[in-house]
């Protein structure tokens, strides 16, 4: 009896020792993932429980304060980490290997958001959301908007800006200025104000009063600005700068060291700074609920809407995505998208592609053992033109105000609707419901009301984060597929083998190693070589 009761004392023991060192290794590995996850329900729960105490729009400010520093923190990091990741990249690449991996990096975003597309399209044609939305969406009175014509050439104009220090905080953008052309009977209004526009307090529109008769308002483009950072110009630039760097040699080794540690800081500041997210997420999200007007509403009015929208990034993210890193890799998906559970739920949190880059790097480098190269060229480029989930949503907003309107599209309208979402979701920037900037781009491609975009806006700040989370994990999972089949032409090269070798050498003996007749300077990751007679150092 008493030796049972011992073995069952050591067994419970051993037990106890097993679950303590399970706990304490689950929460080294998914420690910061569970709360982050957490924070996102506490923020949901403690948004729908303060919105009864009617808070002032000065308490809303004060109470999202520390969100609103999540997203200064994330923000700030985009700039540097863009710069210096695709600078030293493309620097340490052969350009051969470069322009294969631009040409396979591009024709895979181009294809997957045209896919999005699609199944948006076949989505909102089957549920059909708006045949229920008819007499329920209320039209908001909207302002002016742009062409497409002169929405493409603003994109085109941003991948070529004029001024990169500028382009550094505001991008540019085509704006509608009212003019009022005189009456021709000889009388003027008596009072005419030019008010500032609710939505963009930099514009104005007009307001008559005491008008006798009506004058004739035509609204001119001029070229103006936005305050958004113009990511697109900022990537093209830095992507050539890389690509002349790599071909430099030597001459070019200070700029690309410069880079190197920049992107080693950035990252290293990432590590420290992922510890906050926990609390910002919670008052980040908590801030968005209680700036909603009214959520049950808002359901009912929309309800089929976003739930086309919805199944529509479900069915592309869990599904078409997955699928394809699995054809094209032959490795189980799953284990890989765990790797990039931090970033999704920060994805959910910010609605910004952009500023959940830093966190989206590094996951692919510390969970997902992506090569280094292939991550920094492929996140900038895919957090600027791969917009999967944007493109599924206009596609899928395009056809529910077609709807609405009792319009119907016929099969070529509805190639347009797909050739224009996918155009105008390169266009998107990274930012939280930029893809209300794009809508119109798509509306107008096929006829319809631009003033329209109104009825979904209620519901865009909810969906947004769904499809934010959706175009991170194309961009992630296109890392995967373009490591895979980029793998042979990144075998490690001798300069690579030289310095994992050095990496293990005691810190006395990393500047200068000696071989044969060659020495060999080491800085960061750039292996400068030089004749051996100009050191006094024992061959290795």
């Amino acid at each position: 009896m008493e030796c049972m009761k011992s073995s069952l004392q050591t067994l419970l023991a051993v037990d106890s020792d097993n679950v303590k060192a399970w706990l304490k290794d689950f929460c080294k590995r998914n420690g910061l993932l569970t709360l982050s996850v957490l924070s996102v329900v506490v923020g949901c729960l403690l948004g729908f429980l303060l919105r009864d105490m009617n808070f002032s729009d000065q308490a809303k400010i004060y109470f999202s304060f520390p969100g609103e520093l999540l997203m200064r923190m994330l923000k700030m990091l985009i700039l540097p980490l863009i710069t210096s990741s695709l600078m030293s990249g493309l620097s340490a690449m052969d350009s051969k290997v470069c322009g294969k991996m631009g040409l396979i990096t591009i024709t895979y975003y181009l294809w997957t958001t045209f896919m999005a597309v699609i199944v948006g399209i076949v989505l909102v044609s089957i549920i059909h959301p708006g045949a229920d939305a008819k007499t329920d969406v209320e039209r908001v009175s909207g302002g002016p908007v742009i062409t497409s014509a002169d929405a493409l050439l603003d994109l085109i104009r941003n991948m070529i800006p004029s001024n990169l220090i500028e382009a550094t905080f505001q991008q540019y953008r085509t704006q509608l200025i009212p003019v009022v052309q005189p009456v021709t009977s000889g009388k003027t209004p008596d009072f005419v104000y030019l008010v500032p526009d609710e939505k963009d307090p930099t514009l104005s529109k007009p307001v008559f009063l005491e008008l006798t008769p009506a004058p004739n308002v035509i609204y001119k483009p001029l070229p103006g600005s936005s305050k958004e950072m113009n990511v697109l110009g900022i990537v093209i630039f830095s992507a050539t700068i890389g690509l002349l760097l790599g071909t430099m040699g030597e001459r070019g080794t200070p700029m690309v060291n410069v880079c190197q540690c920049v992107n080693e800081c950035v990252m290293k500041i990432i590590s420290a700074a992922v510890w906050y997210f926990p609390l910002g997420i919670v008052f980040l999200v908590a801030g968005k609920i209680l700036e909603m007007r009214d959520p049950s509403l808002i359901g009912k009015k929309l309800g089929m809407y976003a739930v086309t929208v919805v199944s529509g990034l479900l069915l592309h993210g869990t599904v078409i995505l997955p699928l394809l890193y699995l054809f094209i890799t032959r490795k189980n998906p799953i284990p890989y998208v765990r790797g990039l559970l931090q970033a999704l739920v920060i994805a959910l949190a910010t609605s910004s592609s952009s500023a959940t880059l830093p966190i989206t790097m590094k996951c692919l480098l510390e969970n997902n053992g992506i090569d280094r190269r292939i991550a920094r060229f492929v996140l900038p480029m895919g957090a600027t033109i791969n917009m999967d989930g944007t493109a599924l949503y206009e596609a899928v907003a395009a056809i529910f105000i077609a709807q609405v309107n009792e319009y119907e599209l016929d099969f070529g309208q509805l190639i347009t609707i797909s050739i224009t979402a996918t155009a105008a979701s390169i266009g998107a920037a990274g930012i939280p419901q930029a893809g209300l900037v794009t809508m119109v781009i798509v509306l107008t491609s096929v006829g319809l009301p631009a003033d329209d975009i109104t009825l979904i806006v209620a519901a865009d700040w909810a969906l947004d984060r769904f499809r934010t989370m959706v175009n991170v994990l194309g961009d992630a999972l296109a890392a995967g597929i373009i490591a895979h089949l980029c793998r042979k032409d990144l075998l490690p090269s001798d300069k690579d083998i030289l310095i994992s070798k050095i990496q293990n050498l005691p810190a006395s003996e990393i500047p200068l190693l000696a071989r044969k007749d060659r020495v060999f300077e080491v800085l960061g990751d750039v292996v400068t070589e030089k004749p051996a007679v100009y050191y006094n150092i024992a061959q290795v």
